[in-house]
C-alpha cells in the first residue's frame, strides 16, 4: 500500500474561508479532468483568517499534482 500525502493550499484574510472552499471545487475540477484515483479533498476553517483546502494524493501521484497546482505545503496522511 502506497503511502498517502495530503497537498495544502493555505488562505489568510477575512475571506480566507470562502476562498478555501471555493478552492476545494477547483481541486474536484482537476481530478475528475485528470480522472485521477483520488477522493478525498476537503477545506477547514482554522480561524477567523486563516483557512486551508487540501487533497490527499498517494506517492505515485504527487508529483504530477505538486507540478501542476502547486500546493503551499504538504505532510503525511494518516
Amino acid at each position: 500500500m502506497s503511502r498517502k500525502i495530503k497537498l495544502i493550499w493555505d488562505f489568510r484574510g477575512p475571506a480566507s474561508a470562502k476562498t478555501a472552499e471555493h478552492h476545494e471545487i477547483h481541486l474536484k475540477e482537476y481530478i475528475t479532468i485528470e480522472k485521477l484515483p483520488i477522493n478525498i479533498t476537503g477545506f477547514q476553517i482554522l480561524g477567523e483568517m486563516y483557512a486551508i483546502a487540501y487533497m490527499v494524493v498517494t506517492d505515485e501521484n504527487m508529483i504530477q499534482v505538486r507540478d501542476a497546482l502547486k500546493p503551499h505545503r504538504g505532510e503525511v496522511y494518516q
